[in-house]
């Protein structure tokens, strides 16, 4: 299957120090792809590296094209649609405003948003600010959803989140794999069952594991050994910020 991302001997630092080593790994063009580890071993910092929101050096090639050399903006105007781990939602404004800053497409897909996010429709004049941390996923979902990315990177979308709601962001991630391949991060090992085709394990900085995503899950010595946990026993990874 063609990859529609190719990071190759990825390293990135923050404030001088090294958070991510040397990453290669790939994303197919359909489905998702999830990125697991440890607490703190690189996993938000390679995302970051991706979107050039770190200083970062190695190859990065989305649908055939080099981009690591590129701004942020320019990144996102390819085509990836970025959903950061703290939702980074502006708290002063309304739902509503907050999707009208998001969209960028002459034609946001609003029917799809309203669809997944009934609760936003509901509170679309409320303030961003207000909204309990589950709502304020959606959001943050919505916003790259609203738009026709052609890569989706999705960092700790369950984190914190009651079970009721990691379900609802779940279903919206099932929906938007539909259309769009995703790369994402997440601690949650039954979500990981779910969603997941492909998983990368990252440990120190690095790559240490690549490969089908039921293969990982069914071997409980391998998920103790890479992810320090259980999986017949653990509802979550280890998780956290990187």
């Amino acid at each position: 299957m063609s990859a529609i991302l190719e990071v190759e001997h990825l390293s990135a630092t923050i404030d001088g120090q090294l958070v991510v080593e040397d990453v290669t790994f790939s994303v197919p063009a359909t489905g998702v792809t999830a990125v697991l580890g440890r607490n703190g071993v690189g996993k938000t910092s390679t995302m970051k590296a991706i979107m050039g929101l770190i200083g970062r050096s190695g190859r990065v090639e989305f649908a055939g094209e080099r981009i690591d050399r590129e701004d942020t903006h320019k990144i996102v105007r390819r085509g990836i649609g970025y959903v950061p781990e703290d939702r980074e939602v502006f708290a002063g404004l309304t739902v509503a405003e907050n999707l009208r800053l998001a969209a960028r497409d002459a034609t946001p897909r609003r029917e799809l948003v309203d669809q997944l996010f009934p609760d936003l429709v509901r509170r679309s004049g409320q303030k961003a600010g207000t909204l309990s941390g589950g709502q304020q996923q959606m959001l943050s979902l919505a916003r790259a959803l609203l738009n026709t990315n052609r890569l989706l990177l999705v960092d700790e979308p369950t984190k914190g989140l009651a079970p009721k709601i990691v379900t609802e962001v779940a279903e919206a991630l099932e929906e938007a794999a539909r259309t769009v391949p995703i790369l994402l991060v997440e601690q949650n090992l039954p979500v990981i069952e779910r969603l997941a085709g492909d998983v990368v394990v990252i440990d120190a900085g690095t790559v240490v594991h690549t490969g089908d995503a039921r293969t990982l899950l069914d071997d409980d010595e391998a998920v103790h050994r890479l992810l320090g946990v259980h999986a017949d026993t653990a509802t979550t990874a280890p998780g956290g910020t990187q």
